[in-house]
């Protein structure tokens, strides 16, 4: 049995508190209003928290953390009251969820039913996040420099956006002035999600496409329409029921990213991540002439974990 006293409260608090005082003014300057404040920074306490205005994000990482029924729900209790005090945000503003591994699409399955949507604002863009009924917001605030990096390259260029979730990098190519996007989903609930999103920036318009798809089926299909910049981010995972095929991007990442190699123009530039923490890139596979890794530089400032994601910058 774990008692109370071997969790140290006053440290979790503190760094809460002084995490969130640097990072705010940082957030500040960058006109960002969610960022992660905490990022399992000490062991006895492995959370994500993320601030979204006035409301926290709490992700708790399962662990074999040795603790009787009770003296775990004593220890939630307790990091609960921590994470209200130090971050001055009302227990009925946190929203609390246990992130452990997900298999095929259970990481976009509804968790409730609440609609607890807020917009919030990034690089002057404004985002609709659902904080209560999915395990993820609709917004991963790890991509956030990536994102910054298409819209400073989409002036004049023809957009692709696989695996786009919610759309925010449609959003930040149409903002950074695309001529065409192209967003391909499975999910119905997610491209209206993402058309939601460039309604609240005054982004409509003809020029913009949503199609429905299994991405990896929509690759093998004879090439229709060549692309300047391409975003591919697929789940490490997926077994649909919708899909055509089961989705490993471990196993199938040459296959998805020489799909993309075929729809690329000659100038192209494709973004492939992937948040598979032991992912592998087999180079030797690909049909790109330049493969660069630019994961450090697609790391934000906020997220501690190198590892949160894995980044290249490909061409011809």
């Amino acid at each position: 049995m774990v008692c109370m006293s071997s969790f140290d409260f006053d440290s979790f608090a503190n760094r809460l508190r002084k995490m969130d005082k640097h990072l705010r003014k940082w957030a500040r300057k960058k006109n960002i209003t969610c960022y992660r404040v905490y990022d399992a920074d000490l062991p006895s306490f492995p959370l994500a928290v993320d601030r979204y205005e006035a409301y926290l994000h709490v992700a708790e990482y399962k662990k074999d953390h040795g603790m009787d029924e009770d003296s775990y729900r004593l220890w939630r209790a307790g990091t609960r009251r921590a994470l209200s005090e130090a971050l001055e945000v009302p227990n009925a503003n946190i929203y609390y969820k246990e992130r452990k591994p997900q298999k095929g699409r259970e990481q976009y399955e509804k968790l409730s039913k609440q609609q607890s949507e807020i917009i919030v604002q990034e690089n002057g863009l404004l985002f609709i996040v659902n904080l209560a009924d999915y395990l993820d917001t609709g917004l991963f605030l790890d991509h956030r420099p990536t994102r910054e990096a298409v819209r400073a390259q989409a002036e004049g260029k023809r957009v692709l956006n696989l695996f786009a979730y919610t759309g925010s990098f449609t959003v930040y190519a149409a903002a950074g002035g695309a001529t065409a996007t192209t967003t391909i989903d499975l999910s119905n609930t997610y491209l209206e999600w993402a058309k939601r999103n460039l309604e609240q920036n005054n982004l409509t318009g003809p020029q913009h496409e949503y199609v429905r798809a299994d991405v990896k089926a929509w690759l093998q299909q004879p090439v229709a329409q060549m692309y300047d910049l391409i975003v591919l981010d697929p789940p490490t995972f997926s077994n649909s029921k919708a899909m055509y095929d089961i989705l490993d991007t471990q196993r199938d990442h040459p296959e998805l990213i020489n799909g993309c190699l075929k729809r690329l123009s000659p100038e192209g530039l494709l973004y492939f991540s992937t948040n598979f923490r032991k992912f592998k890139l087999e180079p030797e596979k690909l049909h790109a002439s330049r493969i660069k890794d630019i994961t450090g530089a697609t790391i934000p400032k906020d997220f501690r974990n190198p590892k949160i994601h894995h980044c290249w910058l490909l061409q011809h």
